[in-house]
């Protein structure tokens, strides 16, 4: 974001022709957006907010559905279209092992009847009346806030559970005032234009003072 509100505030623009085209190409998207806010009233602020975990979570859910349309499709890749809708129901309304509940489930209350009981004689579906299926709706609704707090303690053990089976081997290393240390290069921190070629490190920095718990001033 940095070189695009460098162009929009001072018309500043980078070195990089490519990345020149890029920031001009956005800008256009931005200023049409900030002339909309405009004309609304609404203020819009530049940040670059930044959820390592979230984004790993985002990670992990697509590299599964990404693997469950590489299986559907084999060689017929350009249909993947035809499959996502299938792939990411299957996805909604799978048991996670780490909370025991369905996405669906937690999302709306109950769970979800597939196509297939319609069509095939299953008891949920064959020995309910509108009436009965009424009441247990309601009554799953009443109770989705309980349902959800289950879920969460579920995933908090089963974090836990998952941090002591990676933390067993990892040794405490400590540092003190004078030692020179690396720092991880985060998303926004890095060099803009810099892509995947980017350095994951930098410094040298020494260490001036120890904070604590882990915590250095550079």
């Amino acid at each position: 974001m940095t070189p695009i509100v460098e162009y929009l505030e001072q018309d500043m623009l980078p070195e990089d022709k490519n990345e020149v085209r890029r920031v001009k190409a956005q800008s256009a998207r931005f200023t049409i957006i900030r002339d909309f806010g405009k004309f609304w009233n609404i203020k819009l602020n530049f940040s670059t907010p930044r959820y390592p975990q979230e984004n790993g979570q985002a990670e992990s859910s697509n590299k599964t559905i990404m693997n469950n349309i590489k299986k559907c499709l084999e060689k017929a890749k350009g249909r993947w279209t035809d499959k996502l809708p299938g792939v990411l129901w299957s996805y909604r309304t799978t048991t996670r092992t780490s909370m025991g509940e369905t996405p669906f489930s937690l999302a709306y209350g109950m769970e979800s009847v597939i196509p297939t009981e319609s069509e095939v004689t299953t008891a949920r579906y064959e020995l309910t009346t509108d009436e009965v299926n009424w009441e247990n709706m309601c009554h799953e609704l009443d109770t989705i806030d309980e349902r959800r707090d289950k879920a969460l303690l579920r995933i908090s053990a089963y974090q836990r559970s998952i941090a002591r089976h990676y933390n067993k081997n990892i040794r405490t290393r400590t540092f003190k005032v004078g030692d020179w240390v690396l720092q991880r290069v985060f998303q926004n921190t890095k060099d803009a234009g810099a892509g995947k070629l980017a350095p994951t490190w930098e410094g040298p920095y020494l260490i001036t003072k120890v904070v604590g718990h882990g915590a250095y001033k550079l």
